[in-house]
């Protein structure tokens, strides 16, 4: 009979109660759910506790106590590292807070354990150094925040669960909810994939297969400091769908065409042209979920007189279709109270339906 694998849940008080007990509850049900499946082994395949670098319960970021098992001092091994998702005031990381926690980590790694994070959790595992130069995913909202704390480390915040290292003993889920992803991938990896499948389906547990592109709102980005780029993002948050409206913004600024497209992609990130397509998706994202207006409707809001080429841009931005966007997103008859949820609100074409905006 195979030693189970020790399981170490970190327990830190910017934690999510949520995902840290969600991750408790999956790795501890195995002894719960003999008979439900064949897939299920007879003795349970994980040793989960929740450590800390203090004694006692922690209090966690929604202001519910969590009791640990022990402190990472009086570990004497451990096999899987995971740190929940956190809650930032701010987006803001409170670097160097955790050193204790940082040192076990990293030593913990060094002698093979694998470092898992869920969501933002990533931001304490970084601290480390063992992700330099390493891909990994986080909370798309706090990708900006990370990038400026660790520019070094490779991010993917599109992928719901991303593996990497020489052993694949660094494992990352996005976006809260995809510690779904990283709690099966565990099981399939560790147990089997049967049992994966088993466990998935005892609790409704969910890959997500197509990404975590369809999540992401973009946000233009405001914080490079070139007013006349930042007044063209201004106009185009409220006329993103007008024709033409690169030849509109290259006028508007007063500057050479080469110049302004120069200055545009060094501040934003983006070309002129796919910073349109970015606002008209989203445009077409927001009125797909509230409203019941054609597809083909949308497209034209959005600024897109050609229905199979939105469909194919939206594809492509999205990772889905505008169908299947609307299925997954649009709330359920089910889930609506009674009479009409979503209007187009009286919104203008080139202005999404309840959206605000701020540059």
């Amino acid at each position: 009979m195979p030693k189970p694998l020790h399981v170490s849940l970190v327990a830190i008080p910017d934690a999510s109660i949520s995902t840290l007990h969600g991750l408790y509850d999956v790795l501890c049900s195995f002894s719960l759910l003999q008979g439900f499946d064949d897939a299920i082994p007879d003795a349970p395949p994980f040793d989960v506790e929740i450590v800390s670098d203090a004694s006692g319960p922690v209090t966690l970021a929604s202001g519910l106590p969590t009791q640990t098992h022990c402190r990472v001092r009086d570990l004497s091994r451990t096999d899987i590292v995971i740190v929940p998702s956190v809650l930032l005031p701010g987006g803001q990381w409170p670097m160097g807070r955790y050193p204790e926690l940082t040192a076990w980590m990293h030593s913990a790694y060094e002698r093979g354990a694998m470092l898992c994070s869920a969501c933002s959790g990533v931001f304490l595992i970084a601290e480390t150094g063992v992700l330099n130069g390493r891909e990994i995913t986080i909370h798309w909202s706090f990708a900006s925040k990370f990038r400026a704390l660790y520019p070094d480390i490779v991010l993917m915040p599109e992928q719901p669960l991303v593996v990497s290292g020489e052993r694949g003993q660094l494992v990352s889920s996005g976006a809260s909810m995809s510690w779904h992803d990283l709690v099966l991938y565990l099981i399939a990896r560790h147990v089997g994939r049967t049992s994966a499948q088993a466990i998935a389906k005892f609790f409704a547990l969910q890959w997500h297969r197509d990404g975590l592109a369809p999540y992401i709102v973009f946000e233009g980005r405001s914080d490079h400091g070139d007013e006349a780029i930042l007044d063209a993002q201004r106009w185009l948050a409220k006329h993103f769908s007008v024709a033409d409206p690169v030849e509109k913004l290259v006028n508007r600024s007063g500057l050479a065409e080469r110049t302004f497209k120069r200055r545009f992609l060094s501040a934003t990130g983006y070309t002129p042209l796919s910073y349109v397509q970015q606002w008209r998706i989203e445009d077409a994202k927001r009125r797909l979920e509230r409203t019941d207006a054609a597809i083909e409707k949308i497209g034209w809001q959005a600024g897109y007189e050609d229905p199979a080429f939105f469909r194919r841009l939206f594809k492509r931005l999205t990772g889905v279709t505008p169908g299947h966007y609307r299925r997954q997103f649009q709330v359920p008859e089910h889930g609506a109270p009674s009479g009409p949820l979503w209007t187009d609100g009286g919104a203008e074409a080139g202005q999404a339906p309840s959206r605000d905006r701020a540059f």
